[in-house]
């Protein structure tokens, strides 16, 4: 059951707070990168790692090795986020330079996922979420991998995102300065794909691949 608590109301700037779920999934799925939180031992700790939604669930993955997942399948807080940066916002006066940018904070705790088919279910979602169509086509994790592999979940119940768009918030005495204001818009894109050395001939480049979202336009 969704809650808003005060861990995730946004008290700095709070109208640029969103809390409905579906904008902060549609953030959640188009980021690539979210940053893991945590305290280890007194000291705190961020880890960029890669991340996949299957609807109320957040799923995590990585080495068994890993001590960041080790840590977080005790049940420690976590914190996780992301931030799709759109925008360089250019003011008149360097007080007010900004961003525009969409960001969104999951709070809670981790549990470990050890039923084989989640195992595999949750590979298969973080997989989609970075190139949807891959999964299909690829050799699945075989028994030795899936024990090489540990998978976190984390649900969605505390969680909120931030949102600022526009331009330049000057001031009026400075509206008549002769400097440019404006944003500068910036959005990630994925160049032509670079094939291996063995690849076979034979094989051409997938359609997931071509038209993948993060595909540049007139970018063959």
């Amino acid at each position: 059951m969704r809650t808003l608590t005060s861990r995730v109301t946004v008290r700095r700037l709070p109208e640029r707070a969103v809390y409905d779920r579906a904008v902060i999934d549609a953030i959640l799925d188009e980021a690539l990168i979210c940053h893991v939180g945590f305290v280890h031992d007194g000291h705190p700790f961020v880890i960029p790692t890669i991340h996949g939604r299957d609807g109320d669930r957040l799923y995590l993955h990585g080495s068994s090795a890993s001590r960041m997942l080790r840590e977080l399948g005790r049940g420690i807080p976590v914190c996780i986020t992301v931030t799709l940066l759109d925008g360089i916002v250019l003011a008149r006066s360097a007080f007010h330079h900004s961003m525009n940018y969409r960001s969104v904070v999951v709070l809670g705790t981790a549990d470990e996922v050890r039923d084989r088919n989640e195992q595999l279910r949750a590979l298969e979602v973080i997989s989609e979420h970075v190139i949807p169509g891959r999964w299909a086509e690829v050799r699945h994790p075989n028994e030795r991998e899936l024990r090489q592999t540990r998978i976190l979940r984390i649900g969605l119940d505390e969680a909120s995102a931030k949102i600022r768009s526009g331009g330049p918030k000057d001031d009026e005495g400075d509206l008549a300065l002769p400097v440019w204001g404006g944003v500068f818009p910036v959005q990630l894109v994925a160049r032509a794909p670079l094939p291996d050395d063995h690849v076979p001939t034979q094989v051409g480049l997938p359609e997931y691949l071509r038209h993948h979202r993060l595909r540049a336009d007139g970018d063959a």
